[in-house]
């Protein structure tokens, strides 16, 4: 049985459970070098910054237990020629892994991604070769394996196949 959680909007008074659950290099392991590890109050308050200015909606959301911000879900928009697509991503913290709330959280933000951007017709993630327990949340939320690119990613200098998982509206 997956734990409760509540997708919304970031907020001040965000920051201490963010850098709480984002400051730990399991969670940074698999997330694109721009994330920042170690992760500040600063990082924190700029992220809740940038967030409060964005409008509805919204491309990233929190991911709360018991109102807490305990991981992020987002998606990015593709532009000009690719306006039909978006790359999406995820964290949790450590202490939530295993307990189905990235599995429910990935469906719901997929749903809510495709109902409030109507030109949103594809919706894909890269992912590692090594982080497995990432592909098992995609495939869980639908996500179909496309295609894996050979040696397509570095992190800390290591190369890495990338798997891209895509779902489609309406399939």
């Amino acid at each position: 049985m997956s734990t409760i959680f509540t997708l919304r909007a970031f907020r001040e008074g965000d920051e201490n459970a963010l850098v709480k659950h984002a400051n730990n290099p399991n969670v940074a392991k698999y997330l694109r070098n721009i994330f920042p590890s170690p992760y500040t109050h600063d990082d924190a308050v700029w992220w809740i910054d940038f967030n409060k200015s964005q409008k509805p909606p919204y491309t990233s959301l929190a991911i709360c237990v018991d109102d807490a911000a305990v991981g992020c879900i987002g998606i990015i928009l593709g532009q000009d020629i690719y306006e039909c697509q978006a790359e999406i991503g995820y964290w949790l913290g450590e202490e939530y892994w295993g307990k189905g709330i990235m599995s429910e959280a990935l469906k719901q933000m997929t749903t809510y991604t495709f109902e409030h951007f109507p030109q949103i017709q594809r919706i894909f993630a890269g992912v590692f070769d090594t982080n497995k327990a990432s592909q098992k949340v995609l495939e869980r939320g639908g996500y179909q394996l496309e295609s894996i690119q050979p040696k397509s990613i570095i992190k800390e200098g290591r190369c890495y196949d990338g798997y891209l998982y895509v779902v489609l509206r309406g399939v």
